[in-house]
């Protein structure tokens, strides 16, 4: 069964790159071109933010149980799938254009760091004080979304959800030092978008050296400073995750993704693949 890729597709505003929806409406909706408890892409940032009832939520094949006070950031491109539940809470969804109109870099590198999953754990609970704060954020968004909408209205939106990512970035940040000020934060995330384009076609560390211009002991500090992984892991980690991305979103058997996935043999993928998640490939498509 191929994952569905979702579009952004506002009904009420048509061209405004944000959208407000409640969680339960969601969780009630049956859309007629995916299935919201199946896997899918999203091609936009999400943040969900749980008031009411416990959970479970799927993002990137990892399942995270969540109650009030918790959020979930999701970047774009990410997979995730929802599990029933009689949750509550909000559905904010922005595209990458609505929330960088007018930001300065600052605000840009947060975002990104925010909603990055490899620099931390796309969930963040909330304690009563916190959740208080960012659930007046929420509140205030929702009235100009839903009560006011006027020609001033996008703009308080913007404005509101980037002091929220600000907010959230900085409780995130409290107990994740990836998060914080780093020398080689910018390269990093150079790094990152290079693995992610090229895995398939190239696994060695030097490749990636060179095609940022830095030696292979470079970019091992690059690493280390900002997750305190060799760059070696680092390309294991991204190259893991695509390759789970091909299970869940292909109709190729294990042999022709071991191919696709720049494996020589398929007895190597399958070790390979074993060794990186202790599962074998037919197990994780199970899950």
């Amino acid at each position: 069964m191929n994952v569905k890729e979702i579009v952004f597709d506002n009904q009420k505003t048509g061209n405004d790159y944000f959208d407000l929806v409640e969680l339960s409406e969601i969780l009630q909706k049956k859309p007629k071109d995916h299935n919201q408890f199946d896997h899918h892409k999203v091609s936009f940032f999400i943040i969900v933010i749980i008031s009411e009832s416990t959970g479970k939520h799927t993002i990137n094949y990892n399942t995270h149980t969540f109650n009030k006070g918790t959020v979930f950031t999701l970047r774009k491109n990410s997979i995730h799938k929802f599990h029933k539940s009689n949750a509550k809470g909000k559905f904010i969804v922005f595209t990458e254009n609505f929330v960088m109109h007018n930001s300065d870099k600052t605000e840009t590198v947060k975002l990104f760091r925010l909603f990055n999953e490899m620099l931390g754990s796309p969930k963040l609970q909330l304690n009563d004080n916190n959740y208080h704060e960012v659930n007046t954020l929420i509140q205030l968004i929702k009235k100009e979304y839903s009560e006011i909408y006027d020609n001033h209205s996008i703009e308080i939106i913007r404005n509101l959800i980037q002091v929220l990512i600000q907010k959230l970035f900085r409780l995130k940040s409290k107990g994740n030092n990836n998060l914080g000020e780093k020398k080689y934060h910018s390269q990093f995330i150079r790094l990152q978008e290079l693995i992610e384009n090229e895995c398939f076609e190239n696994r060695k560390v030097s490749h990636y050296a060179k095609k940022m211009g830095v030696t292979s002991r470079t970019l091992n500090n690059i690493t280390q400073n900002v997750i305190n992984k060799s760059a070696k892991s680092f390309i294991d980690d991204i190259l893991i995750f695509q390759i789970k991305r091909l299970i869940m979103n292909s109709s190729l058997s294990f042999t022709e993704i071991a191919y696709q996935t720049g494996f020589d043999e398929p007895t190597n993928f399958f070790k390979y693949f074993k060794k990186q998640t202790g599962l074998s490939p037919k197990q994780f498509k199970g899950i």
